[in-house]
């Protein structure tokens, strides 16, 4: 399990030219504070980018993966379970804060 440490983060709305999807899209780049001794740790730093779909009935995460500073080298690491819903509650709470 990796300790989700979130020391910084930006967000952006995603805009969709055709209008063909529903609900909103935004991108997350969450900066991770990953211990050393983390077999996803790195000298760069790690980032996880995450697509967040929010609709009139729901929200959720559609997408995201790990990846590395400066280079954006893709780690294929995925989130536990846990670790998925300190995220989407992360992304939900920050979005409510940009809104308001």
């Amino acid at each position: 399990m990796i300790l989700l440490n979130i020391s910084s983060f930006t967000i952006e709305e995603i805009k969709d030219p055709t209008g063909i999807l529903t609900g909103k899209r935004y991108e997350y780049f969450l900066d991770i504070d990953v211990d050393e001794e983390d077999e996803l740790y790195s000298d760069q730093g790690i980032r996880l980018r995450v697509l967040y779909y929010k609709g009139t009935e729901d929200e959720k995460i559609l997408n995201y993966y790990f990846q590395e500073n400066n280079t954006d080298k893709i780690f294929d690491f995925a989130l536990d379970e846990e670790e998925e819903i300190v995220v989407t509650k992360f992304c939900k709470e920050h979005l409510d804060e940009d809104n308001e």
